[in-house]
């Protein structure tokens, strides 16, 4: 979201900046319009060929150009302003964007890498499980497999400290002398989440 929303305004920041070098293009042609004219005027004065009524009228007209000129000059000063404030817009956002460029590619190399691991995992886990499976038994198998597709692809949790670590709640106390008293080799349940539980010597019983 934040790349897609980065990439529309630098779009919009190229638009306006090509919008306004085209306004300071054509603001200096008209300014250099002008300066010709008032070049060739002054040259005709200069040289004082015509009518005095000639003379005179070219002399007028070389001051209004002379004030024309000005706010031509005026204009083109703050179109390129504004051109070259779009300018370090431009720029800015062109750094950002290189910026959130390489982050981006940091975070999908890792989340790539983090793939690779899972299932590097996953390969290591389904070859112990073809090792365990058949000294478990199929019954038990069976079990494991339909509570598994229950319980949202967790069959068997630990019980650690008295507490299920599948549905993470503490076992009372007639549970906990019921499994105390349970053979090593009997499949025992969780009462709450009905996964199997798997005792160690952090059980806490």
């Amino acid at each position: 979201m934040q790349t897609g929303a980065l990439d529309s305004e630098l779009v919009r920041a190229r638009t306006a900046h090509g919008d306004v070098q085209r306004e300071v293009a054509k603001a200096e042609a008209d300014v250099q319009l002008v300066r010709d004219r008032a070049a060739r005027d002054q040259a005709r004065l200069d040289s004082g060929q015509g009518t005095a009524k000639d003379l005179q009228a070219l002399q007028h007209e070389v001051a209004s150009l002379a004030r024309r000129q000005g706010e031509l000059e005026d204009v083109e000063l703050e179109v390129m302003e504004r051109a070259e404030a779009l300018e370090a817009r431009v720029r800015e956002l062109e750094t950002a964007r290189a910026e959130l460029t390489v982050k981006v590619d940091a975070l999908e190399a890792a989340r790539d890498k983090a793939l690779a691991d899972l299932d590097a995992e996953a390969a290591q886990v389904s070859a112990n499980r073809a090792n365990v499976v058949p000294g478990v038994g199929e019954d038990l198998v069976a079990l494991y497999e339909k509570i598994r597709a229950n319980s949202g692809g967790v069959g068997a949790a630990a019980l650690h400290q008295r507490r299920c670590e599948g549905c993470r709640l503490e076992l009372n106390q007639v549970d906990i002398n019921r499994i105390a008293a349970a053979a090593d080799d009997e499949v025992l349940r969780c009462e709450e989440c009905r996964r199997i539980l798997v005792r160690t010597s952090e059980s806490g019983i």
